[in-house]
């Protein structure tokens, strides 16, 4: 007797945003308001300086859809403080 596992649905999935932005005092706070403003909580959000005044952020997300974390990154790549933002699965 074998136990079937069913694939996890695509909004299951891990997604990982990376961001790199200026060191300015509120660059991490416009990335997290991005989630908060859809009442979404991250399962895990990184940030370190790096040189050259660098700010390195990388927060994960299970249960949302692709589709909306793209809108999410379109949003803060139009922001004056990131350098850049993109998504990946995990």
């Amino acid at each position: 007797m074998s136990a079937e596992h069913p694939s996890p649905s695509p909004t299951a999935a891990l997604l990982r945003l990376r961001v790199t932005a200026e060191a300015d005092l509120g660059a991490l706070s416009r990335v997290l308001e991005r989630f908060q403003n859809l009442n979404v909580v991250p399962r895990r959000v990184v940030a370190e300086m790096g040189s050259g005044d660098v700010l390195y952020i990388q927060v994960d997300i299970v249960g949302m859809a692709e589709e909306r974390l793209s809108l999410i990154v379109a949003k803060l790549n139009q922001a004056l403080s990131i350098r850049d933002a993109y998504w990946h699965a995990v």
